[in-house]
C-alpha cells in the first residue's frame, strides 16, 4: 500500500509518525480523528506550596509533554486501544514531535515554520492550578489551505472528527465552520465535535445554519457564550448541585441545529442534552492532583463509550469517570480505562420543561 506524503517529506514519516497509521492506513475506517490548530507542549511545575506572587518557589517536579485539546483526545482514545490520528501543523524537527513519538501518539504533521507553543501550568498542593498560555505560531494563508487538504484526506478514513483547542493566529474565527465544511464534503457521514471557546465558540454559533457539528463540549463558561447568558452563574449554581440553568442553556443550543450538548462542570459533573432527553452526571470521590486535560478525557469518554453503542446516559456516565480519572492524576496525565470508577459515577435523568 503506498504511503500518503501530502504534506510532509518522507523522512520525517520514518521517525514521527507510528507505524500502525502508515501500515493500515487504508483501512482505518472507524479511527477517532483529531485536529489541533494550535498544539502545545505542555509544561507542568509542581509546586509544594501554593502560589505566592512576587516570590521564590522550588518546584518539586518539571515535566513537558506533547499536548492540546486534539492531541489528548488522541492520546486517550489509543491508550483505550481504539484507532485515531492527530492531525496538527509543526515544522519540522520541533520538539514538540519528539515528545508525541515518547507517548506513542500517533501524528500527521501539516509543515508550518512557526514553533509549536509551550503551556506552562503551575499546580499547588490541593489540585489547584494557574495556567500561562503560550501565543503559538502564525499560520499563513497556504498553511491553512495544507492542514484543509490533510483535513479532507483523513476524514473518509474516520468515523468521528474532534476539531478542538484555540485557533492560531493568522486564522479567522470561523475557520472550524469552514473545517466543518471542507470535513463533511469528504466525508457525509462523519459524526464531527468541537470543543472550542471564545471568539471560534461565537463564531461557531453564528454559523450553524452553514456548518454545524453533531457535538460540541463547552464547559459552563463555554456554554454561556453560546447561548448568550451568564456562564459563571451556570458554573456556580451546578457547583451547589442546580444543573437546571445549564440544561436549560444548552436546550437553546441544540434548537439551533447541534444535537448533542456535553456540558463539563470540573467537579460538579457534567449535562448531556439532546433534542429529546436531558441527563446529569456527579463524579466519584477523588483527590485532585491536576485538571489539564480532564475535559479533554471527557470528551474521549463520551465519544469512545457512543462509537461503542453506548446509551446516551452511559456515555455521559464513560464521560465524567475519565474524567475524574484524569483529575487525579498529576500533570497532563491521560487515564486509561482501567483507571476509571465507572461504579461510583452516577447519572440521573432530567425532567422536560
Amino acid at each position: 500500500m503506498a504511503e500518503t506524503t501530502s504534506t510532509w517529506q518522507v523522512r520525517h514519516d520514518d521517525w514521527w509518525l507510528p507505524i500502525y497509521v502508515r501500515r493500515e492506513r487504508g483501512r482505518l475506517s472507524r479511527m477517532i480523528l483529531t485536529l489541533t490548530p494550535n498544539p502545545s507542549i505542555d509544561a507542568t511545575i509542581t509546586l509544594k506550596e501554593a502560589v505566592q506572587p512576587g516570590s521564590v518557589h522550588r518546584a518539586a517536579s518539571v515535566t513537558h509533554v506533547a499536548g492540546g485539546k486534539g492531541v489528548n483526545v488522541t492520546h486517550a482514545v489509543t491508550k483505550a486501544g481504539a484507532d485515531s490520528l492527530a492531525l496538527l501543523p509543526a515544522a519540522p524537527g520541533d520538539h514538540f514531535l519528539a515528545l508525541t513519538a515518547a507517548d506513542s501518539i500517533p501524528v500527521h504533521a501539516v509543515e508550518i515554520d512557526g514553533a509549536v507553543r509551550t503551556n506552562t501550568t503551575l499546580t499547588e498542593p490541593g489540585g489547584r492550578t494557574t495556567k500561562l498560555n503560550g501565543p503559538g505560531p502564525t499560520l499563513s494563508e497556504g498553511d491553512q489551505k495544507a492542514i484543509a487538504a490533510a483535513l479532507a484526506e483523513y476524514a473518509p478514513r474516520a468515523e468521528w472528527l474532534v476539531m478542538a483547542g484555540s485557533l492560531p493566529k493568522g486564522v479567522s474565527a470561523d475557520w472550524y465552520t469552514h473545517l466543518i465544511t471542507v470535513a463533511r464534503e469528504a466525508n457525509p457521514r462523519l459524526h464531527i465535535a468541537v470543543d472550542t471557546s471564545d471568539a471560534p465558540m461565537v463564531a461557531l454559533g453564528e454559523n450553524l445554519d452553514t456548518a454545524a457539528p453533531d457535538l460540541i463540549k463547552p464547559n459552563g463558561l463555554e456554554l454561556g457564550q453560546l447561548a448568550g447568558v451568564d456562564g459563571e452563574a451556570l458554573e456556580a449554581a451546578a457547583e451547589n448541585g442546580d444543573f437546571s440553568g445549564v440544561v436549560e442553556a444548552a436546550r437553546v443550543v441544540v434548537k439551533r441545529g447541534i444535537p448533542e450538548v456535553l456540558v463539563t462542570l470540573g467537579g460538579a459533573g457534567a449535562a448531556l442534552v439532546t433534542a429529546d432527553e436531558a441527563w446529569v452526571a456527579t463524579p466519584p470521590p477523588i483527590n485532585v492532583k491536576s485538571t489539564v486535560g480532564a475535559g479533554d478525557s471527557s470528551l474521549s469518554g463520551y465519544i469512545l463509550a457512543r462509537r461503542n453503542g453506548a446509551s446516551f446516559a452511559d456515555a455521559l456516565r464513560q464521560a465524567v469517570a475519565y474524567g475524574s480519572a484524569a483529575a487525579s492524576l498529576p500533570g497532563t496525565q491521560l487515564p486509561s480505562p482501567e483507571q476509571l470508577d465507572i461504579d461510583h459515577t452516577a447519572v440521573s435523568a432530567v425532567s422536560a420543561l
